[in-house]
């Protein structure tokens, strides 16, 4: 099954990686423009120095009269020289320049201003009426590595900016998101038990409008449901007087007939009441068990309860010897409802004695760990049967006399609950039979 996509992972990253991107974006800018800014301010000084020094140079070659040889300006210290020049006279004689200064990265002059080779960026300037000319030159790497000085000054910080974006827009994608998620667990956690409106005051607006649909469908829901439980129970309360007048009747008959065909056919007649007096009840549990109030104020101990029911059969002829209880010395706390429990256990262990053989025990047992369970022996029920067991009115393939409802309205209980109704078969530790186990919710 392919899984669902995350709203919050995908605005987490679309947001993280959007601003990530912007910044990156940004600094690439901000580098172009600090390169500009660089080599706006390392022409400026190129043409300060040549401006500076051609004035001096003037002086100096002046000074020496007509012979004028070529002069190279030692440096006080060793230091790496950025800036290097050359002072040529009209014909190009080199009459002065500085200590590092290779004469083949200078072309000849041309005309004052900027220019730019190769290797070097060039300001050349003119005095004198164009007789002495000077000639500034810096490295072009030099400038490149300033750039990039600058840019990797400008980049440092996104290497901890990026992860923090994506630590804070997680976060703060999740903390806004978090009604959201408050609003899915609320509808998840409801079902047919639960149909009260959800909680829409803590939703963002664009989720309102769903949480209200919601709310609407969940009312017409209950409304339906509520229609159907009223009509069932009705029903069946309604039924039960004329059901047990017609039953007396019937009683009377069968006890004022003489031997024969009039007695057999009111027996007949008092046994199909009987059946109708079972589906009555049967109905009657199922709308108690579809309907509200499964969950009781507080949690309370479901071992008595448990033990009160099997007393019932064992107290009846046809199962006195049939039960095996197991119970727990410490007490099992569940909020499932006293009432409601006890119709889930009643209808678990009349079907575990319905479809066992007679010669047969049934075990059943309530443990510690919050586990009811319910099992007896007789032939394995199909994989394909098994699921259908919980519907309204299956029967597997058995002759047992039955409505068809018990497993119905066990599973109901369990849903409704909280709790979780498993059948088994073969039963476990057995090699055949049919077990129904409860795991009922935590107190």
């Amino acid at each position: 099954m392919r899984k669902r996509a995350s709203l919050q992972r995908h605005l987490s990253l679309g947001l993280a990686i959007g601003v990530s991107v912007m910044w990156i974006a940004a600094t690439a800018a901000a580098a172009l423009i600090v390169r500009a800014e660089l080599d706006e301010v390392f022409d400026s000084a190129m043409q300060e120095t040549a401006q500076r020094l051609l004035p001096l140079a003037v002086i100096d070659i002046i000074g020496q009269g007509d012979e004028r040889p070529p002069q190279r300006i030692l440096s006080i210290r060793h230091h790496d020289e950025h800036l290097n020049y050359v002072v040529r006279d009209e014909n190009g004689n080199v009459l002065m320049r500085s200590h590092d200064a290779e004469l083949n990265i200078f072309p000849p002059f041309e005309k004052t201003g900027f220019s730019t080779t190769e290797t070097h960026r060039l300001y050349s300037e003119a005095a004198v009426r164009g007789t002495v000319t000077i000639t500034i030159a810096e490295p072009l790497g030099d400038r490149l590595k300033a750039t990039l000085d600058a840019a990797m000054a400008l980049a440092l910080p996104l290497g901890a900016l990026i992860p923090a974006s994506f630590v804070g827009v997680w976060w703060l994608v999740r903390r806004n998101m978090r009604p959201v998620h408050v609003f899915g667990d609320q509808i998840e956690r409801r079902g047919s038990g639960d149909l009260t409106p959800v909680d829409t005051a803590s939703l963002p607006r664009e989720i309102t409008p769903i949480a209200d649909g919601v709310n609407r469908l969940m009312e017409r829901l209950r409304r339906a449901l509520e229609a159907e439980r009223t009509f069932t129970a009705n029903s069946a309360h309604e039924l039960r007087t004329p059901i047990a007048a017609a039953l007396a009747q019937t009683q009377r008959l069968v006890a004022e007939a003489p031997r024969g065909p009039l007695q057999d056919r009111a027996r007949d007649i008092e046994g199909a009441l009987h059946s109708l007096a079972r589906l009555g009840e049967k109905l009657m549990q199922l709308a108690k068990a579809e309907g509200g109030g499964l969950i009781a104020a507080k949690p309370h101990n479901l071992v008595p309860i448990l033990s009160l029911v099997a007393n019932d059969f064992t107290r009846a002829a046809a199962t006195a010897d049939r039960l095996d209880l197991h119970l727990p010395k410490e007490p099992v706390m569940s909020r499932m409802d006293a009432d409601v429990f006890a119709i889930l256990a009643r209808n678990l262990i009349e079907n575990g004695l319905k479809h066992a053989p007679a010669d047969t025990r049934v075990e059943v047992s309530l443990t510690s760990g919050r586990v009811f369970s319910v099992s007896n022996a007789g032939p394995s029920v199909a994989p394909e049967v098994l699921k259908t067991l919980t519907r309204r009115f299956a029967r597997g393939e058995t002759s047992a006399d039955g409505t068809g409802l018990g497993l119905a309205i066990a599973e109901s209980i369990a849903a409704g609950a909280g709790a979780r109704l498993e059948l088994l078969s073969p039963a476990s530790g057995r090699e055949d039979g049919f077990e129904a186990r409860v795991y009922l919710e935590e107190s």
